[in-house]
């Protein structure tokens, strides 16, 4: 019995390793090297930061749920961020997907 609840408390362990180490918090500013719309439930890009708070896995990745509120303007501001070659800030949640990429709640833009 000993066993096996030590069994069960590494797996949790492992497994919820990324949402233990999460912080949320601004990113600094670069510019979008790649966008990517998908067919599942989310849009991810690639940010490549310094230094993002989150602690997951992957650092210069993010995503977005196509139903979260403003996620349009977001994806919108991030397709205007590569046509002119802006330096944007993400806002992270805190929270990581599945593949280790970020959650993010905001985006900010300096020329």
């Amino acid at each position: 019995m000993k066993r096996r609840t030590l069994t069960i408390t590494a797996a949790a362990a492992i497994l919820f390793s990324q949402v233990a180490h999460s912080r949320a918090g601004w990113t600094d500013y670069a510019t979008v090297a790649e966008l990517v719309p998908t067919s599942h439930h989310y849009y991810k890009f690639r940010l490549p930061v310094k230094s993002n708070p989150s602690g997951c896995k992957d650092e210069s990745w993010f995503y977005q749920d196509y139903g979260s509120r403003g996620s349009d303007k977001m994806f919108n501001l991030l397709l205007e961020g590569i046509k002119s070659n802006l330096r944007l800030s993400v806002y992270v949640t805190g929270s990581c997907n599945i593949d280790g990429f970020s959650e993010i709640s905001s985006v900010s833009v300096i020329p």
